[in-house]
């Protein structure tokens, strides 16, 4: 979804491109081209890998049907991916009624959740219909999965989740992210749909950046 698109809703639900065989290695694709396929930045952003580590970002929204739509692909590729690559997600925060997310994202990585729950979030907005998008909604939603809420309360207001709110912003800034899903790459690299045609072509660039920033070290 591209980033323009946010200020007029999300009432109905684009049909990505589907061109692009799931499975298949960019070395038996065409070569991804900069400029048109992927970008590389001007000005290298930020990472918070570990020495030695190949840093992966996915920028993502849950509310975004896209995200929804990618998110077993993502997760069935980040089962296959090699012990020096890292893949971390970034909630985006586009406008300010975004924020509430963002912070339900990072509640739940500081609660240790995250494994057990943000699939669980895509699922309720998008399948069990669910508004899961403003403070009040989002205290309820954690109460339906049993959370402690008091607990909840206190991470969702802590200044730790609001710093990483605002490093989440500076990261979408760096990588001039242009609409959801998206991927940043070793701090120097950035691809979506939009550029690629489909995910699951990004993912095909991905894996080609990933292997040219290992080359690179």
């Amino acid at each position: 979804m591209n980033r323009r698109d946010f200020s007029a809703g999300v009432a109905s639900v684009l049909g990505a491109a589907a061109w692009a065989v799931p499975g298949l290695s960019w070395a038996q694709a065409r070569r991804p081209e900069d400029g048109k396929e992927y970008l590389t930045l001007e000005k290298r952003a930020p990472m918070d890998a570990p020495a030695g580590k190949i840093e992966v970002i996915e920028f993502f929204w849950y509310s975004c049907p896209h995200c929804n739509a990618f998110e077993p692909r993502l997760v069935e590729w980040s089962r296959k991916l090699a012990p020096d690559v890292l893949l971390k997600r970034v909630p985006v925060g586009f406008q300010e009624s975004f924020v509430p997310q963002q912070r339900l994202y990072y509640t739940l990585e500081g609660m240790g959740k995250l494994d057990t729950l943000h699939a669980q979030v895509f699922k309720s907005i998008h399948v069990d219909r669910m508004s899961v998008a403003q403070d009040g909604e989002i205290l309820a939603w954690a109460d339906r999965q049993g959370l402690n809420l008091a607990k909840f309360q206190e991470v969702y207001a802590s200044f730790t989740v609001l710093s990483r709110v605002r490093r989440a912003i500076q990261l979408q800034e760096a990588f001039h992210v242009s609409g959801v899903p998206a991927l940043g790459i070793a701090g120097r690299y950035y691809t979506d749909g939009e550029l690629t045609g489909s995910m699951d072509r990004a993912l095909q660039v991905t894996d080609y950046l990933v292997a040219e920033a290992r080359k690179a070290r």
